[in-house]
């Protein structure tokens, strides 16, 4: 199908940074009717580049944007803040102030958009947040949706690094049954160097083909960081190794690309300059893609990005299913996907449940094996614990302590006190 036959497929965009997943989307055929994003130079490159409308401010404050003027976009999606889930932090959850996810669910029920793509950090896939996955499942079966959980590596589709990114899609179950998560492109792998050699080499470094050699593999993921830190590098001290292992110098970013006369990469590492960290981050040449602001807040709108490729796979897939391109799935049940046993029992139960109990709900592991589950289930539910006349502990699941739109949860007063530091 060409460009000019697709549908008029739209997209209504929730911290949609400097335009990654915007630009994938775009590519895919869709059309954003609206974007938001709360960091002001991040929404003007979006809009410069796209010609999106773009609103700026916080996503979840009423005053910027009305979900309910929205109502039936085909696409709701966005990459909400990692820091909640982010093995490089402390993995709070719920309990971070920054955390949208679980709102960013609740506006599903909403919009009532035909899709849904919500992207994150890998650290949402671990064991730690297995309730917490599956209460957004459950809150979309309610809502009259099947989700599923993938983790996607950016270098399956062309990304010269591998940065892992865990991605919910969610349908109707008539789409859902058509859809699949799109494959890793086959010899899709592209080394730093082969990925820069052109940049490398454009004032003329006499360095370059020997550095496009030395550079023959997939970098680690680009790392955009927070307003919390720092300037532009390449993160953190693993990072930068890493970084090193293929002759690049991750401590800061250069201005220009190396000149005639620079030390060959066996001598000196050179640094990327902003185009080359776009460039690894999946934008190509023929994008035109122009950041707005100063050097540092170009790096980290481009560090904190979703990949345009990988976007664009997605969304070719989710375009796909929505047209019933294919057989239907023969491996989808119409039931959500069980992360957590130990979640839904004390969600479903009315009564206070034992660790007897809840070990047979598990239906595999020990005491210590439901009791860690539960540490981990307490980070973001209150859990009431009460003993009964025979002294045997029972467990009642609580409230979600998520940020779902409610009054006078901590995030208010965390936003008005700390807005500079919210990315």
């Amino acid at each position: 199908m060409s460009e000019a036959e697709l549908p008029n497929y739209t997209v209504v965009e929730v911290c949609a940074g400097a335009g990654g997943q915007s630009l994938g989307l775009h590519k895919a055929g869709f059309e954003h009717s609206l974007a938001i994003e709360i960091d002001p130079t991040a929404a003007e490159t979006l809009a410069s580049n796209l010609g999106a409308p773009v609103v700026v401010g916080d996503v979840a404050d009423p005053e910027v944007w009305d979900p309910r003027d929205y109502e039936g976009v085909t696409l709701f999606a966005g990459g909400v803040p990692c820091p909640p889930f982010s093995i490089a932090g402390k993995q709070l959850g719920s309990s971070d102030e920054r955390d949208l996810f679980a709102w960013s669910v609740e506006q599903v029920g909403i919009i009532q958009p035909r899709a849904v793509m919500l992207e994150n950090v890998r650290g949402l896939s671990s064991s730690r947040f297995a309730a917490y996955r599956q209460r957004v499942l459950d809150r979309l079966d309610e809502f009259g949706y099947i989700g599923e959980w993938k983790l996607l590596h950016a270098s399956d589709f062309g990304v010269p690094q591998l940065r892992p990114r865990f991605v919910l899609i969610a349908m109707r179950p008539e789409d859902h049954a058509y859809f699949r998560f799109p494959e890793a492109e086959s010899g899709s792998k592209t080394t730093v160097g082969e990925a820069l050699f052109d940049l490398m080499a454009a004032r003329g470094w006499r360095g370059a083909a020997e550095w496009k050699s030395l550079a023959n593999e997939v970098g680690p993921t680009l790392v955009g960081g927070s307003k919390k830190h720092g300037g532009a590098d390449l993160g953190p001290t693993r990072a930068k190794q890493s970084w090193a292992r293929l002759y690049v110098d991750g401590h800061g970013i250069a201005d220009a690309a190396p000149d005639p006369d620079a030390p060959t990469a066996l001598e000196k590492h050179p640094r990327l300059t902003i185009e080359m960290a776009a460039r690894i981050q999946g934008w190509k040449p023929e994008d035109a893609w122009i950041f707005s602001g100063r050097k540092t807040s170009q790096y980290r709108q481009i560090g904190n990005a979703f990949p345009p490729p990988v976007a664009n796979a997605v969304g070719a897939s989710i375009v796909a299913a929505l047209e019933r391109e294919g057989a239907p799935r023969e491996d989808l049940e119409r039931i959500v996907d069980l992360h957590d046993p130990i979640y839904r029992a004390l969600a479903a139960s009315s009564t206070a449940l034992s660790l007897s109990e809840l070990v047979r709900a598990q239906n595999e592991g020990t005491i210590a094996t439901v009791e860690r589950k539960i540490t981990a289930l307490s980070h973001d539910f209150e859990l009431e614990v009460l003993t009964d006349r025979d002294g045997v502990s029972r467990y009642r699941l609580g409230a979600f302590k998520g940020y779902t739109g409610q009054h006078g949860h901590l995030r208010h007063d965390f936003l008005a006190n700390h807005r500079n530091r919210v990315s």
